[in-house]
């Protein structure tokens, strides 16, 4: 059986003497997955065969697997696309220094900090009785390393990362309890949130807001979106 292989115009082609079955299976699946969303983006496969596809390009534990789910498709990448990627899934860097902490506080009631903001190196969360709530989702990083000191009595603390940033936690807890539902890709080497301290009858959450599938599934809509105004001469 012939094995299909992904072609990109991307600069960093891979060496086309090593084999297909041979290649990194990560670097395949990446491949794989823009080649569906730029084919779905250029209607050439509908909203369910791109979702199925999907799915099965995310749980493919092999290339041959892989590359049979683009083996139908003509259409490869393009330098527009690389770019339009690099600037939807890149970490959010902003290098500004001038902000080097930030705090928030709640005591018997609620805080939040979300939508775009610049990230310091270190972060306070204090927390009596109340919640917090802290989003990085659509936040600016100035830093490769930031660290969030939490101290949550009695309260409940929510903290919501991206999937490719990578989180470390060295919490102490007494008679509370912390859960890590972060999934760090770290395709795109991003940046590293630490978060210590303690909670004392209380609860720290981290999870993500947004997985990974339904960011690739806004993308490819956004995409074809464009796609469809660009032809409809609008």
């Amino acid at each position: 059986m012939k094995i299909a292989r992904v072609r990109t115009n991307n600069a960093q082609e891979p060496d086309t003497m090593v084999k297909f079955e041979d290649r990194p299976i990560e670097q395949v699946r990446e491949e794989v997955i823009d080649q569906l969303i730029y084919n779905y983006s250029h209607a050439v496969i509908s909203v369910e065969a791109f979702e199925r596809r999907l799915d099965e390009a995310m749980d493919a534990t092999d290339n041959t697997s892989l590359g049979d789910l683009v083996s139908d498709l003509r259409l490869n990448t393009d330098t527009q696309y690389q770019s339009e990627k690099r600037a939807q899934f890149s970490p959010n860097y902003r290098r500004d220094s001038s902000v080097e902490e930030l705090r928030l506080r709640s005591i018997l009631g609620s805080n939040e900090r979300s939508g775009q903001w610049d990230v310091p190196r270190d972060i306070y969360l204090t927390n009596f009785l109340g919640s917090i709530a802290l989003d990085f989702t659509n936040a600016k990083f100035n830093h490769q390393n930031v660290t969030v000191h939490v101290q949550c009595v009695l309260g409940n603390d929510e903290i919501y990362v991206p999937e490719h940033v990578n989180v470390v936690s060295k919490m102490f807890s007494v008679l509370g309890s912390v859960e890590n539902k972060s999934a760090s890709l770290n395709n795109l080497q991003g940046p590293t949130i630490t978060i210590e301290g303690t909670v004392f009858v209380g609860s720290v959450e981290i999870k993500v807001k947004r997985t990974m599938k339904e960011r690739f599934i806004g993308f490819a809509n956004r995409l074809r979106e464009n796609w469809n105004e660009l032809n409809s001469g609008v």
